[in-house]
Parts: structure tokens; C-alpha cells; sequence
């Protein structure tokens, strides 16, 4: 019972904040503040800003992970088409077991910054064992025998594949992969609007600088930061 309640009251916004500020001085955190200022919402635990939603916008879900609380929300709230992008077993099972909306599309790809196939390692847990729902790209001495091969594809390629010329949000979530995908984003032609990128620093060697360099870059591309996460490590960015 106490456990649980712990739990409960580690996720509440004050108690995040109070951590955040905690590993920002001791420089385990990002130290970043807000770009420009636009009405925010928050749905599924992101923050987006709705302004310029329409049936006809784009949404790409990179990591669908054990939930798709985001996904189903801004379908429900704004009829938004979203497609959705995750390789692993868990999610593909969960998705074939699921009554989704027919605006909710899924493919079993991994995204990355160019096409061929990824190896992807089970996370390990707080506990030591091995997660069947979280995967990266980073072995571990305990995962690295746990590997699975998958079908990767860039943003350049999906685009095509899917007939899109624009993304109107990018959200991604995909445990340390998005330095990569970010990377090829870059180059790629079609540049979304919105990008909703958790950060996944502690998980690469030099991750603090990588991260800051990142969003220099994106900085550099047009990028804004209008909303940053209790945590510090979900950041939301315009295009302008």
C-alpha cells in the first residue's frame, strides 16, 4: 500500500519539478527554458499545440511502447490521422489484440536515419531483468544476447512509402534512437511542423552534450521550444 502510494505521488507535476531541479544542479539534467510562448495542451502526456489542427493533419507516433493514450486522444479530441511506428514484438501483439479507430494506422518499422535492418536489445528494469515491452538500440552486458533484427526505414522513405508530403506533428519516443532519426530528419525533405522528442541522454555516452547539440541544430532548422515536461527530458518544438 505505501509502495503504491509512493508511486502515485512520484509522478505528480510538483514532485517531478523538485527532481528536475535537483539533477539540473548537480548537471545529470537538461538546463533549458522555453523558446517562444503559444497556447499548450497537454493530452496522452505530451504537449502539443492544437492550433492549426484539421481532419487532414498528419501525426507520426515513433515508439509505441506497452500504450497509445496520445495517439487515441488526439484522434478522439481533433480526428486527426496518426500513424504509428514500432518494431517490437510487444507492440505488435498488443496493436493485433486492440479495437483501434480507423484513423489509428500502424506499421511494424523502426525509423531510423537510413533504410536496411536495426538490432534491438530489451531495457533493463530498475529490478535488473529484462523489459518485454522497451527496447533500444544500446546493448547491455545483460541484453546483448537478447538481440532482435527489424525492418528500419528513414523519414524520407516512410514519407514516400505513405504518400505524404507534409507531417504536421512528429511524436517520438524511442529510447535513445531519436539522435539518429533526428539526425537524418534533418536532410530530409519533408520537415515537420511540430516535433515532440523525448530526450533519452542518460542512456548514451555523452548524452547531456549530444542532446544540447541536437537542438542547437534543430534551432538551426527553425525550431522552437514551446513546452518543456516536469522531467526535462520531453521537449516540444515548432517549426517557424
Amino acid at each position: 500500500m505505501a509502495i503504491a502510494a509512493w508511486k502515485r505521488f512520484e509522478k505528480t507535476p510538483g514532485w517531478q519539478k523538485k527532481k528536475r531541479f535537483l539533477k539540473r544542479l548537480t548537471g545529470k539534467e537538461l538546463r533549458l527554458r522555453k523558446d517562444i510562448d503559444i497556447p499548450v495542451v497537454k493530452d496522452g502526456g505530451w504537449w502539443f499545440s492544437a492550433e492549426n489542427f484539421r481532419q487532414d493533419s498528419i501525426v507520426y507516433s515513433l515508439g509505441v511502447g506497452d500504450e497509445i493514450d496520445f495517439d487515441l486522444a488526439i484522434i478522439e479530441q481533433y480526428g486527426v490521422e496518426v500513424f504509428a511506428f514500432d518494431p517490437t514484438p510487444s507492440s505488435i501483439d498488443m496493436l493485433d489484440e486492440s479495437k483501434l479507430p480507423g484513423r489509428f494506422h500502424f506499421h511494424p518499422w523502426a525509423v531510423t536515419r537510413e533504410d536496411g535492418t536495426l538490432r534491438f536489445y530489451p531495457r533493463l528494469k530498475k529490478d535488473g531483468t529484462k523489459s518485454d515491452v522497451m527496447f533500444t538500440m544500446i546493448p547491455e552486458e545483460e541484453t546483448k544476447n537478447s538481440v532482435i533484427e527489424v525492418p528500419a526505414y528513414c523519414l524520407s522513405t516512410i514519407t514516400r512509402k505513405l504518400g505524404h508530403d507534409r507531417i504536421d506533428v512528429l511524436k517520438m519516443d524511442i529510447e535513445g534512437a531519436e539522435y539518429e532519426v533526428l539526425d537524418g530528419l534533418l536532410s530530409s525533405p519533408v520537415l515537420p511542423k511540430q516535433l515532440l522528442v523525448e530526450f533519452h541522454h542518460r542512456f548514451v555516452e555523452d548524452g547531456l552534450q549530444r542532446t544540447y547539440d541536437l537542438i542547437e541544430r534543430l534551432r538551426g532548422a527553425g525550431y522552437r521550444i514551446f513546452a518543456i515536461s516536469e522531467i526535462g527530458r520531453e521537449i516540444s518544438f515548432l517549426r517557424q
